[in-house]
């Protein structure tokens, strides 16, 4: 026992003694294990986000999009999803579903001197209920405008910072959405990106009023909406969809549908699948920097083994063992790994932190990042390590002793 405390302490004194030496040796290491930690927490924050977003959007709502019109295994371009669709599914699937038609379109939006150009979606008073945006100041349409193609909007969030007006202060105001004057009804609260789109800057308008006084007299709508009563009705929903939507578009069962039904978490899977390749393509490189560390860790520990040639000559003449010598470089090897892992990993930290306040980008630093990171560090102080400490123990003492 006093042999192998002996070795350590000769060991952490020899790395003591060349302090900034060792420090510098360890910077790949550290460098590395932060480089690792941050970009796995990077990695579990746009994970956390993406789940987020699926439950803003709603676990029980189902999307129709218009897809491609086939014949005969070539396509006839673009299918137009229209309202009569969204009446049909209203009307066939009962009071416990709701729907929500949408179509959309980028428009110039003025309020006195201020404008901005923002998407204006007109939809269903149904959809702020389906999409959970409640409003902050004022109310949402109701049906009433609907049916009477009322000029009534509802802001996103961030429409009044855009057009440099508090929020209560527009509601009752007049705005112009393409040289239509429209009476603002509404400010919504604060929703969040949700990847592709923002809905704080989108403008809600009653869909009768776009399609026939807004937006050119078009037909055509983005999506469709349904909500189920629950996540569990989304299959039967699924079914009763395709049925309705075939009938009205006069495709039969056993041919290829002009339309996709999509859940929320299928519009997100991408994007998650996507960062979580990212993630690994930058975890990889950060592990390619360790591998570099542990790399400029054997050549100091080889360049160490040369300048104390003499002093593992005179060891061995004192009866020193190729195992203790073994022990003493391979101690001094791990030393300095678990030095730059300790070190990385309050790097990792912070510079998550930095990430977080500097880009507002999410990020979660996973315990397991910190254990494999750490565990990393050790393995790697261990094989690149075992090289030279096996030269130092292999040494001939008497030409040890005779080396200059």
């Amino acid at each position: 026992m006093f042999i192998f405390r002996e070795t350590i302490n000769v060991a952490l004194a020899s790395i003591r003694a060349n302090a900034l030496r060792s420090l510098l040796t360890t910077l790949g290491i550290v460098i590395g294990t932060g480089a690792v930690i941050t970009m796995v927490a990077l990695g579990e924050g746009a994970q956390r986000a993406v789940q987020a977003q699926i439950e803003r959007m709603g676990t029980n709502v189902l999307t129709v999009r218009p897809g491609q019109q086939w014949w005969r295994g070539v396509s006839g371009g673009s299918v137009r999803l229209k309202e009569s669709d969204a009446f049909a599914l209203r009307d066939q699937m009962g009071a416990m579903y709701d729907i929500a038609p949408e179509a959309e379109s980028r428009l110039q939006i003025s309020y006195l001197r201020w404008n901005t150009s923002n998407q204006v979606i007109g939809t269903w008073p149904t959809f702020f209920d389906m999409h959970e945006r409640h409003v902050e100041h004022g109310r949402v349409f109701n049906e009433g405008e609907l049916q009477g193609r009322q000029r009534v909007a509802v802001l996103g969030y961030g429409i009044p910072e855009a057009l440099n007006t508090p929020a209560p202060l527009l509601v009752g105001r007049e705005i112009q959405i393409r040289g239509i004057r429209f009476e603002v009804v509404g400010v919504l609260e604060e929703k969040g990106s949700m990847g592709w789109e923002n809905p704080d800057e989108q403008v809600y308008i009653p869909l009768s009023t776009a399609l026939y006084r807004v937006m050119g007299g078009r037909e055509f709508l983005r999506a469709l909406y349904v909500a189920a009563p629950s996540p569990e009705e989304l299959e039967p929903a699924w079914g009763e969809i395709d049925r309705i939507i075939r009938r009205e578009h006069r495709i039969r069962a056993t041919e290829d549908a002009d339309f996709r039904i999509q859940q929320a978490s299928d519009f997100l899977e991408t994007l998650g699948e996507t960062a979580e390749t990212f993630t690994m393509l930058l975890v990889g490189i950060a592990g390619v920097s360790l591998l570099v560390g542990g790399i400029g860790i054997m050549n100091i520990m080889l360049v160490s083994v040369t300048e104390r040639t003499r002093e593992i000559g005179v060891r061995k003449a004192l009866g020193a063992t190729r195992k203790a010598i073994l022990f003493q470089f391979l101690v001094e090897a791990l030393v300095l790994c678990l030095l730059g892992g300790i070190l990385g990993v309050g790097f990792g930290f912070g510079s998550a932190e930095l990430v977080t306040r500097l880009y507002e980008r999410d990020t979660a630093v996973a315990v397991e990042a910190v254990v494999v990171a750490m565990g990393f560090s050790i393995v790697i102080g261990l094989f690149f390590g075992i090289w030279p400490a096996r030269r130092a123990s292999t040494m001939d003492p008497i030409d040890a002793l005779r080396y200059e």
